[in-house]
């Protein structure tokens, strides 16, 4: 054979070779890198089990449909031997004829079973990512309040939402993809070994010593891809900040600041995105050159085996064909190195979520709690947010049934921790709290929960409607309930005034309504909730005066033959309780009616009283 019938049949194979990648494209997306996960790829697939299990024929089928796409990809290969060898040699005219009708007939297969695939692992790999969505959610519910405490929006919207779409979603499709290439590798490397064992092994060195490159990166890869995530979930804080926060930032014109450092936060991550094109961006074109050189030492070997009639053109032709396809998906390795690895670090930070456990939770032998029939006691409480940092000390008290006590002092005593400890928010670190004698951890959370009613100084409105929001209060209340609590809470003749009432949609968080309207949207819903402990934390401080006056005639309805606890730092809605304790640095420093505290000469109750009422003193 001539030097030039050499070159026109190296053509023709890139050619065909080329055609055939094009039909193969959605199966050669990544390579044969995955063999480098595949201790991470074995735990985590064993980890997901359980959620695969569900739908484990669909997913079965369309892996195992992966099996005859991947072995197709040596049938163009295996082919070019009697097409080249019979038609362009040989001449053989009716092979040729027939040569169209097997092109069509492969392509038709092929396609069928490449949407089946696709269709199948897409539905799988949507039903998992649905159902871990619901159980982070669950678990997002289950987690205690501290958590929130030290997890911003931005992480639990990454942790949470993202990590499943960049787990599941991906998790199918490297099975597939997976079983795929293994398949399609083995077949043509079976390919290349019936052409020539000899050219086999130059060409399998090649690609032994083209991963070389992803061993050496890997360590630090999965160092930048991690601190990506991390910088991604600061970002997305910034963005629920700028929308929750637009009032403040307009009113106070932060715009250049919000700006500066939203693109000081931007320059972050395009540093950590190029670290990562940096250190793979190098992967494909050296891969490149590899394979090139081995291609190259293939076509070089291949020259003198044609010459001496070892091999036969056929033999050639289909000998490179496969060679390029096997070759073809190292090329673009570093791409897909990224997102695989970003798959199997989201499995592992939703399984990380998974097993957190709640410290607050129910006892083994919890009890229901039925209600409360003397009294609410505080025994030598004492807490902490950070050790050793009290924030209680030593507290007691004792609330009996039916009364209120107040909660007065200066800011960061101790106030709102020790009504947050009632409904567990947190538990006591030393001392307990009792429910006629019986410490509150000894009941479940959910009866221990049902006896409380709590009125924040904030108060979240779900998105929905008035009704709606009041409503979650007694999910299970009459029409008759509903009335009685927005009587109570003074809401008819802002009822009146909408045009759909109480289904009028509120926008999110409730921002549509005035401080006062959500406040006694708030004590409409504890109302219907029908507790008999009320918690008013500095329900009323927010206030201007004229929505102060209404919303306390609310509360007052409220507070009705009920145990209440009130937190407040204007004293005049606290002058009538039955008892006032004064919370300073984490201690009683007094206690009492507010006719008794005004006796005790530089008492602190009474230093704060002619603060704030000097006009009356």
């Amino acid at each position: 054979m001539q030097e030039g019938e050499i070159i026109v049949i190296i053509n023709s194979v890139y050619s065909l070779a080329e055609g055939a990648c094009f039909y193969m494209k959605n199966i050669l997306k990544t390579p044969l890198n995955e063999l480098i996960f595949k201790n991470s790829l074995v735990v985590n697939y064993k980890r997901m089990w359980p959620y695969i299990k569900p739908y484990w024929f669909r997913a079965l089928l369309g892996v195992g449909l992966a099996v005859p796409v991947g072995a197709l990809d040596s049938v163009v290969a295996l082919f070019l031997k009697p097409y080249t060898d019979d038609v362009l040699v040989a001449k053989n005219a009716t092979f040729a004829a027939f040569v169209p009708l097997l092109i069509i007939g492969f392509v038709s297969i092929q396609s069928v079973l490449n949407y089946s695939v696709k269709y199948l692992t897409t539905w799988v790999g949507n039903k998992i990512t649905l159902d871990v969505r619901k159980k982070l959610f669950a678990k997002l519910l289950s987690l205690n309040t501290a958590y929130f405490d030290t997890n911003d929006s931005g992480h639990v919207m990454m942790r949470f939402n993202n990590d499943a779409d960049t787990a599941c979603n991906g998790l199918i499709n490297h099975v597939r993809l997976i079983i795929s290439k293994l398949f399609s590798s083995l077949a043509l490397v079976c390919v290349l070994f019936y052409n020539s064992w000899q050219l086999t092994i130059i060409a399998v060195g090649a690609v032994l010593v083209a991963f070389v490159p992803i061993y050496i990166v890997r360590r630090k890869m999965e160092e930048l891809v991690r601190n990506t995530i991390q910088v991604g979930s600061v970002a997305m804080k910034a963005y629920n900040e700028a929308f929750s926060g637009n009032r403040t930032i307009a009113a106070y014109n932060l715009q250049k600041d919000q700006q500066k450092g939203f693109n000081t936060l931007m320059e972050r991550i395009f540093s950590l995105n190029m670290g990562i094109v940096k250190h793979t961006g190098w992967l494909s074109p050296v891969m490149h050159f590899i394979i090139s050189l081995g291609l190259a030492f293939v076509i070089w070997q291949s020259s003198s085996l044609i010459v001496k009639g070892t091999i036969t053109s056929g033999n050639f032709t289909s000998f490179v064909a496969a060679l390029l396809l096997l070759y073809t998906p190292l090329k673009t390795v570093g791409d897909d190195y990224v997102d695989i690895k970003k798959a199997l670090l989201a499995i592992d930070r939703i399984f990380e979520i998974f097993a957190l456990k709640p410290t607050i939770k129910d006892a083994k032998d919890a009890k229901k709690l039925e209600g409360v029939k003397k009294e609410i006691k505080f025994e030598n409480v004492t807490f902490s947010y950070k050790e050793g940092v009290p924030v209680l000390k030593n507290i007691n008290l004792s609330v009996p049934v039916g009364s209120t006590l107040a909660l007065v002092g200066n800011s960061g005593g101790g106030k709102s921790t020790c009504v947050n400890l009632l409904p567990r928010f947190y538990d006591v670190q030393q001392g307990r709290i009792t429910f006629d004698g019986h410490d509150i951890r000894e009941f479940t959370l959910a009866s221990l929960r049902d006896q409380l009613a709590v009125v924040f100084q904030d108060n979240f409105l779900f998105s929905g409607t008035i009704r709606d929001n009041i409503m979650i209060g007694r999910t299970d209340a009459t029409e008759t309930d509903l009335q009685a609590a927005v009587k109570n809470a003074h809401l008819e003749e802002f009822i009146a005034t909408l045009k759909d009432g109480l289904d009028t949609q509120l926008g999110e968080r409730g921002l549509t309504l005035s401080g006062g309207q959500r406040q006694r949207v708030a004590i409409a819903r504890a109302f219907i909730r029908n507790a008999p402990i009320v918690v008013l934390d500095e329900a009323t401080s927010a206030l201007d005066n004229k929505s102060e006056a209404i919303v306390q005639k609310a509360l007052d309805n409220l507070m009705k033959n009920r145990t209440v606890f009130v937190i407040a730092h204007r004293l005049s809605t606290v002058v009538n309780a039955d008892k006032i304790v004064v919370l300073n640095g984490g201690e009683i420093v007094e206690e009492g009616s507010h006719e008794e505290l005004l006796k005790l000469e530089d008492g602190a109750y009474k230093a704060l009283y002619n603060a704030q009422f000097k006009h009356r003193i």
